[in-house]
């Protein structure tokens, strides 16, 4: 009787079969694919996956809320603005606003894309909508590529309050814009202010010196000082040809007054003289007289009663013509003495020519003594105005170029006051705030459309257990063997 020991031990087949059943071969291979009684194994965990991918979509549709998505557009024009304006004696003032894609190191689209969604801007729409800003929600906004385009979408719990949510964020968003173009304009105004100060200090200084110099000195400008200087030549060349003229008149003078043996007072006494009747009439009485007593001297002697009664004639004669001579020209007794007071006769031009000389250089002495004068006085006032002149003129180029500096800041100041889209351009509404016409979330036809994929790949995964069996023994098959053969050391088919 064999020992216990040498009695091989060996289960029962009831016994064996679970742990067959149940190897983790089995469960790894499967079994074969016409063994329908795996069956009820597949159907249970396809019952079990269905479960799992329907019972959360289904709970999901059933209880998520309703949203609605509000999608609006926003565009940034693509072209700069310019402005060029001409100030009469001041200069050119000019504004310019580049593209706002002129510089690459600057995107507009990024720089409105991230004051969208920034939070003061969320806060302002949410308080006009009456809600908290959490419960607003933060929009979404998309950029187009090589556009200038901004898409911005806002969702809500009605197609009505989303749209005004979208609307109450647009508002917000201009209001903000607006709020920092307004606070770039101060701050240049206020950096600008003091400079602006100090060139009109400037401009005013000059001033009060140019006006002080102007004061004491009676030189109102530089070019007054110019225009003394040009009548100071031209008064020293009329004085110069007037003492030429003056000159030669002096020496025409000179030559008739030798030629006729009288001088111009006496010339022009006697034309007067004989232009007066009276003294025409006395003069021819003289005459007769003259001529009787040369007739009596000729024929009596020296004491003879009619000699002197002649002599005494036309010394009565001249002396009624001698006071009618002075009582006319106003000369002395001796001066008439060497005047001629015979008729004049062909003499008349020569007299008539020698008294117009006279005349002529009398005016030309006067007029060369004032001349005179006043090229003295000019001179002096050159000479003494040579250096306010200088100074006049260096205080006025100031003026002019501390003025220039000061219209130019004040023109600059106001330009960029209209230069408002400069550091942040400017940007238009495209479309409005849509009314959606259907809510956005959930989306029962995306989750539909994944449920049914999921069991799909999950019949699919089934269907792959199910033939994986001959799948693995391809696949593990030695080469050569015979087609259908099992690899060695693995357990038969269920």
């Amino acid at each position: 009787m064999p020992s216990p020991r040498s009695i091989p031990f060996r289960l029962p087949l009831l016994v064996r079969l679970p742990f067959r059943q149940l190897s983790l071969t089995r469960v790894l291979r499967g079994g074969r694919p016409r063994d329908l009684g795996r069956l009820p194994r597949y159907v249970g965990l396809f019952a079990l996956g269905a479960a799992c991918i329907w019972g959360p979509i289904t709970s999901y549709l059933q209880t998520a809320p309703l949203r609605f998505t509000s999608s609006t557009s926003l565009i940034l024009p693509g072209s700069g603005a310019s402005a060029s304006v001409n100030l009469d004696r001041i200069g050119q003032a000019s504004s310019f606003a580049n593209s706002p894609f002129a510089s690459n190191a600057v995107s507009p689209t990024e720089t409105y894309k991230r004051l969208l969604g920034a939070g003061r801007i969320v806060d302002a729409a949410a308080e006009t909508v009456g809600l908290r800003a959490r419960d607003f929600g933060q929009p979404r906004v998309e950029l187009v590529d090589q556009t200038g385009l901004i898409h911005v979408s806002v969702t809500g719990a009605s197609a009505e309050d989303a749209r005004a949510r979208g609307a109450a964020l647009l508002d917000a968003f201009f209001t903000e814009i607006d709020a920092l173009r307004t606070d770039e304009v101060t701050l240049r105004e206020d950096s600008g202010r003091d400079a602006i100060e100090e060139y009109r200090q400037s401009v005013l200084a000059t001033r009060d010196e140019i006006s002080r110099l102007q004061r004491e000195t009676g030189l109102i400008s530089a070019g007054q000082y110019t225009d003394l200087v040009a009548e100071t030549e031209i008064l020293a060349q009329r004085v110069r040809d007037l003492t030429a003229t003056l000159d030669e008149k002096t020496e025409s003078v000179a030559a008739l007054e030798r030629a006729l043996g009288s001088d111009a007072t006496l010339a022009a006494a006697a034309l007067r003289l004989h232009a007066d009747t009276e003294f025409a009439a006395l003069n021819e009485e003289r005459s007769v007289q003259a001529a009787a007593l040369s007739q009596a001297e000729g024929r009596y002697g020296a004491n003879h009663p009619e000699v002197r009664a002649a002599r005494a004639g036309h010394e009565a004669a001249r002396t009624q013509a001698l006071a009618r001579a002075e009582a006319l020209t106003g000369l002395p007794h001796n001066a008439l003495d060497a005047l001629d007071l015979s008729h004049v006769g062909s003499r008349a031009d020569l007299l008539s020519d020698l008294v117009s000389l006279e005349a002529e250089r009398a005016g030309l002495s006067a007029e060369l003594a004032a001349l005179s004068a006043r090229l003295e006085t000019a001179e002096a006032r050159k000479i003494d105005l040579i250096e306010p002149a200088a100074r006049l003129e260096d205080l006025q180029r100031d003026f002019s170029v501390a003025e220039a500096v000061f219209a130019s800041a004040m023109a600059r100041t106001q330009t960029s006051k209209t230069d408002l889209y400069a550091s942040y351009p400017l940007v238009q509404v495209l479309e409005d705030p849509s009314l959606p016409t259907e809510p956005s979330s959930p989306k029962r036809k995306l989750a539909l459309a994944a449920g049914v994929a999921a069991t799909l790949f999950l019949l699919m995964g089934l269907f792959l257990g199910w033939l994986r069996r001959p799948l693995i023994n391809r696949l593990l098959a030695e080469p050569g063997a015979p087609h259908g053969a099992s690899a060695p050391g693995l357990v038969p088919a269920e």
